[in-house]
């Protein structure tokens, strides 16, 4: 998701991108409508399936404050990074998920496996979304324990717990 809020000094509204508009994307879409955080919300439809669940929302929206709900393939990079270097809004005003679906996927998971709560479960997974995405084996602890100190083999070839196979579960 790209938020990209009154760039330029001649625009008075709030423009969000939604890029990747899958199961996940439509989510958001839906939560920022029903929040009313955007005058316009331009969608990164890809998939013919999808243009039908966009032109939904389009119908729906004499019920909603989002007056333009569009299809767009204008949209920066994904790196969030470059769409805040080039918006010249303050950076707080562009977002990105990015890793942050992989990042909730790893906690929910190391939360399963160890039998604890997923806001216990602290890690940082990096790069982009899928299989790219990186977890940081030394920075993973639960309610503050690193794992690595525990079971130093975490995330190598020599790990027999194979943790290796939880980062590689919400990559397929």
């Amino acid at each position: 998701i790209s938020t990209i809020m009154g760039l330029g000094r001649d625009l008075l509204k709030n423009k969000i991108t939604v890029v990747g508009v899958g199961a996940v994307g439509m989510a958001c879409a839906i939560s920022i409508l029903m929040k009313d955080l955007a005058d316009e919300l331009p969608l990164d439809v890809m998939e013919v399936e999808m243009k039908g669940e966009m032109m939904e929302l389009q119908h729906d929206s004499s019920f909603l404050r989002t007056p333009k709900i569009v299809s767009d393939k204008d949209y920066m990079d994904i790196l969030t990074y470059v769409a805040w270097n080039i918006s010249d809004s303050p950076k707080n005003h562009v977002n990105g998920s990015g890793c942050n679906l992989d990042l909730a996927r790893f906690h929910y998971l190391m939360g399963e496996r160890l039998g604890a709560h997923p806001l216990s479960c602290h890690g940082w997974v990096l790069g982009e979304h899928g299989d790219s995405s990186v977890p940081i084996w030394s920075g993973m602890n639960v309610a503050g324990v690193s794992l690595k100190n525990l079971h130093p083999d975490l995330g190598t070839d020599a790990d027999k717990e194979h943790w290796k196979e939880v980062h590689k579960v919400f990559m397929e």
